[in-house]
């Protein structure tokens, strides 16, 4: 990418705050932030105060915005949660190894836009084709919509199906001038966003956090189990049901990890710490083949069972 890019890309990031979203660079022919990652941070200039994030140094500040692409041609990012935004990411495969899950698979799926369409369908609505749409730079769509009021979502990965993410607050997406790998993204449908649909905002909504078992019942519940291994199973069930979003897959593994040795001492069986993990992480939303694969990635790396059985 070269310098005689830049008045353009000042213009696309001066075109997206007059839409009143907050922008900040990205690397130059790159998604990637620009500018330093907090564990780098060196907590002087901007950041005397401490870090601060993408987020909060995106600007609507047209001054500011030309400061800052004039100094390089630095591609755009729109924080989507100062913007009120909530942008569903429709990707497609990288490759033709990058296939459906079986569950999606069985429904003769594609990409992101047919699982998206798919989960329409489900909820009886129609494919909300009428808003801001932005093609990505490999083909996927970006569908803009208005964040609903009184909620503060936050962005997902895979959470709604395969090959759709969505981006909220802690997130951003690429704007629509921005040049990726020599790709632009560009806008498919230039309308204002209209509001997340009712049905939508309601799977992102994040559930309550079911209420951890009472003792007696889960002792109740296992076979041959001490009080010891009871106390520390249900420990780990309240790690895994307090677990937030981007941190349950991660959950259910050290929970698995932490009761193998339990499995290896005769304290508890597989079979038991298997289904209640599943339970408990089904219930914060994993899907059940992540869930069953981080349980038994967490079971073989504890010694609990070979990596043959996983």
């Amino acid at each position: 990418m070269t310098s005689a890019l830049a008045p353009a890309l000042l213009r696309a990031a001066l075109a997206v705050a007059e839409r009143g979203w907050p922008v900040f660079p990205l690397r130059p022919g790159d998604k990637r932030p620009a500018g330093h990652p907090k564990r780098d941070c060196p907590r002087t200039g901007r950041c005397a105060d401490g870090h601060r994030t993408p987020e909060q140094r995106a600007t609507v500040d047209a001054a500011n915005i030309a400061r800052c692409w004039q100094a390089a041609p630095y591609n755009v990012g729109i924080a989507t949660g100062p913007a009120q935004l909530v942008v569903v990411d429709l990707d497609i495969p990288k490759d033709h190894a990058d296939s459906a899950p079986p569950e999606w698979a069985a429904l003769g799926v594609a990409d992101g836009l047919d699982v998206f369409a798919a989960l329409c369908e489900r909820a009886g609505e129609r494919l909300p084709t009428e808003t801001y749409t932005v093609r990505t730079r490999r083909g996927g769509q970006h569908l803009y919509f208005t964040a609903p009021e009184g909620k503060t979502l936050r962005s997902t990965g895979g959470s709604l199906g395969w090959k759709v993410d969505t981006r909220a607050w802690g997130g951003y997406v690429v704007a629509a001038g921005s040049l990726v790998g020599g790709a632009s993204y560009e806008i498919v449908h230039d309308a204002p966003p209209v509001p997340l649909p009712a049905w939508l905002s309601d799977l992102l909504t994040p559930k309550p956090a079911p209420a951890p078992m009472p003792l007696a019942e889960l002792s109740a519940r296992m076979h041959n189990a001490t009080a010891y291994s009871t106390t520390a199973l249900r420990g780990e069930l309240e790690k895994v049901l307090s677990a937030r979003q981007g941190g349950r897959n991660r959950s259910v593994y050290g929970a698995a990890y932490a009761l193998a040795r339990l499995i290896r001492t005769g304290d508890l069986t597989e079979a038991d710490v298997i289904g209640e993990l599943m339970s408990a992480g089904q219930s914060i939303g994993l899907p059940e083949p992540e869930c069953r694969t981080a349980i038994r990635s967490g079971l073989v790396r504890g010694g609990a069972v070979e990596a043959s059985a996983a």
